[in-house]
């Protein structure tokens, strides 16, 4: 079976929920998931629940903290340190499904290029599955992937001042 490429795209909420449920689902089949989370560097909740299925699901923080506007040397120098221990990892382990959590964020950020991201789509074996999210991914990226979800922001709570609440957006 070939891996497919999927992609979480959009202005609403839901990507990082939707990776999360499909690495939950993958363990429920005995596959086993490489998560990778770029920009995230503080608490969340599914690293709580991973840590459950520490057998199942292998958790990799490229942690580069919030970014606002233009990331700094240190924040860019991290992220291509974070590069090379992941172009090594995926290509020694044996994983079903690698989730790239923020990836097109770190993208946009201008943290990744364009040509280190599909030298790290093509380290994948096979059979593995790619879940990629983010806000605002390229029509190239788009172009590559078999699978891509769009989620459109309807009404959010956030434009009413509410913010960010643990246990549901983190």
């Amino acid at each position: 079976m070939r891996g497919l490429i999927h992609i979480y795209t959009g202005d609403g909420k839901g990507k990082t929920t939707a990776a999360v449920g499909l690495a939950i689902r993958a363990v429920g089949n005995g596959l086993k998931v490489f998560f990778v989370q770029f920009i995230k560097e503080s608490f969340t909740g599914e690293l709580l629940t991973f840590s459950a299925f520490q057998d199942s699901i292998h958790i990799y923080r490229c942690s580069t903290g919030f970014i606002n506007g233009k990331p700094t040397d240190e924040q860019i120098k991290k992220i291509k340190h974070c590069l090379k221990e992941l172009e090594e990892i995926i290509t020694s382990y044996d994983y079903d499904i690698i989730v790239f959590d923020e990836l097109i964020v770190a993208l946009r950020l201008g943290l990744l290029c364009r040509e280190e991201v599909e030298r790290l789509l093509k380290l994948k074996k096979e059979k593995t599955e790619i879940v990629i999210t983010g806000r605002g991914s390229p029509e190239w990226l788009i172009d590559m992937a078999d699978l891509v979800t769009e989620m459109k922001k309807i009404k959010h709570y956030f434009d009413l001042g509410i913010t960010a609440r643990r246990g549901i957006e983190y």
